[in-house]
């Protein structure tokens, strides 16, 4: 790519440290995405995927991180919406209130049955500041961590993208879009659960995702 770097306005609030880590993630996702998006689309996705977190996270230097990576998320679903990406993969939205617990649970089943089969994401209405400790346990219990991920919102290009979103108690809050492929599963919030009470509620997450991936052809690891 030729030209000047279009270079959007930083955040006043933000530290030098920030500013030097936000300045490199945009390096980074403007030369992963070259051939696909300009400079000016990279850098707005990156610096409103930070908006959308600075306001709740409880740790500031992780912002620039969280950033990039929500930021690579959305450009990756962008691309899939206008068709730059076509690998043929079914793309899957879990959709809940915090995306702290359910959804967590349910993208991890996903991510660990389906492998580079399928593509996978989650999302909340009102997300919230942490994965829940009780979810992460259960997870593990099964062999399964989720201590990688964070709460995130959803965002158009997103639910855009996803082949189907799986709605699980975030009501009318969650997104609706023409034509798109909606599933509701009615599980139980595990927020403010311990262990012993969220097992059934992963157990019953396993099983509808296994359905799940039957329905979209995908063949799992186990």
């Amino acid at each position: 790519m030729t030209g000047t770097p279009v270079t959007h306005q930083l955040r006043d609030d933000l530290s030098i440290d920030q500013k030097l880590a936000l300045k490199t993630a945009a390096t980074r996702l403007r030369t992963e995405f070259e051939d696909t998006f300009g400079v000016e689309t990279v850098e707005r996705f990156l610096h409103t995927s930070y908006d959308q977190f600075a306001g709740r996270a409880t740790i500031p230097n992780f912002l620039p991180l969280l950033a990039e990576r929500f930021a690579r998320q959305r450009l990756h679903a962008l691309a899939r919406v206008e068709g730059k990406i076509v690998d043929g993969k079914p793309t899957v939205l879990f959709l809940c209130t915090h995306n702290a617990g359910r959804s967590q649970m349910a993208l991890g089943y996903f991510t660990h049955l389906a492998g580079d089969r399928a593509v996978a994401w989650s999302g909340g209405s009102e997300p919230g500041n942490e994965i829940n400790p009780a979810a992460i346990d259960a997870m593990a219990e099964v062999g399964i961590d989720i201590t990688g991920e964070y709460p995130k919102p959803w965002t158009e290009e997103i639910v855009q993208a996803a082949d189907v979103v799986i709605t699980m108690g975030c009501g009318d809050a969650c997104p609706l879009f023409p034509g798109k492929r909606y599933l509701n599963w009615e599980l139980p919030d595990p927020a403010g659960q311990g262990v012993d009470a969220v097992r059934p509620i992963r157990d019953d997450i396993e099983g509808l995702v296994r359905r799940l991936l039957a329905d979209l052809n995908v063949t799992t690891t186990g």
